[in-house]
C-alpha cells in the first residue's frame, strides 16, 4: 500500500516526544507509565473492540492535577496527538511501536517492558471484551502471539504452563513483529465486532477488575521510536 505525502500520518515530532518523555518522567511514582507505556496504552485501545473515552484512560496517564495551565494544555495536546497518530498509522499500514531501551553489559538493547505493560493496561479498560473473544476464538489468540510472548518475558503476564525465556533472537524477532500484529488485530476487530453477549459481559468482568489495584512496576531506560 502506498500513500502521499499529504496522506501521511502526523504523528509527534522528536522534540514533541521528548517533551512528553520529560514532562511523564518529572512526574512518575512506581507503577507510573512512561512514554512507551503510555503509547503501548494507547495502541490497545487504538485496535480495540471499542471505543475508550479520554475521561477513562487518561487517569491511566496522570495522576496529579496540573499545577500550571499551560503546561497542562500543552501536555494534553501532546497525548491527544500521540493518540491520533497511532490511529492514522493504523489506517495507512505504518504503525510503529514506542518502545524502551536499556542499557546492558553489551550496550543498550530495546525492551518491550513498558509498551507491554500498558498494552495490557489497555486490555483491561474493556477486559470483559478482550477475554470473552480470547477465550471463544482462538484466532485472536494466535494473532496476539508476539505481543503475549514478550509480555510473559517480561513478566507483565503469568503463564499457565512453564515458559521458558526467549532468545535474544526470538525476542527480537517478537518485537519486528509488532507492527503486523497491531494492524491484523486492528484488523481483526473491525471485521469481528462485539456481540451483544460480549458487550454484557463487559461491565461485569470490569467491575471486578476496578476491585483488583495493579501491582506496581519499577522501570528504567529511555524511549526509541
Amino acid at each position: 500500500m502506498t500513500t502521499s505525502k499529504t496522506d501521511w500520518p502526523s504523528s509527534l515530532d522528536d522534540n514533541e516526544l521528548e517533551e512528553l518523555d520529560t514532562y511523564l518522567r518529572a512526574h512518575a511514582q512506581d507503577g507510573h507509565l512512561l512514554l512507551d507505556g503510555v503509547h503501548g496504552l494507547l495502541s490497545a485501545l487504538s485496535v480495540g473492540p471499542m471505543r475508550v473515552l479520554p475521561e477513562e484512560w487518561l487517569p491511566e496517564v496522570l495522576h496529579e492535577p496540573f499545577t500550571d495551565e499551560d503546561e497542562g494544555n500543552r501536555v494534553l495536546a501532546l497525548l491527544a496527538k500521540l493518540n491520533d497518530s497511532i490511529s492514522a498509522e493504523l489506517d495507512v499500514d505504518a504503525y510503529e511501536p514506542i518502545l524502551g531501551e536499556v542499557d546492558t553489559e553489551a550496550g543498550p538493547v530495546l525492551s518491550a517492558a513498558g509498551w507491554c505493560e500498558g498494552f495490557s493496561r489497555g486490555i483491561d479498560l474493556r477486559a470483559g471484551l478482550w477475554e470473552k473473544r480470547l477465550a471463544d476464538d482462538p484466532t485472536l489468540m494466535e494473532l496476539l502471539g508476539p505481543v503475549m510472548a514478550l509480555a510473559v518475558d517480561e513478566g507483565i503476564l503469568s503463564a499457565e504452563a512453564e515458559f521458558e525465556k526467549l532468545s535474544d533472537d526470538e525476542y527480537d524477532e517478537c518485537l519486528a513483529q509488532l507492527p503486523a500484529v497491531l494492524i491484523a488485530v486492528n484488523h481483526y476487530w473491525s471485521e469481528n465486532p462485539a456481540t451483544e453477549a460480549e458487550l454484557d459481559a463487559l461491565s461485569h468482568v470490569t467491575e471486578a477488575k476496578n476491585e483488583q489495584p495493579a501491582p506496581p512496576r519499577q522501570r528504567s531506560g529511555h524511549w526509541v521510536h
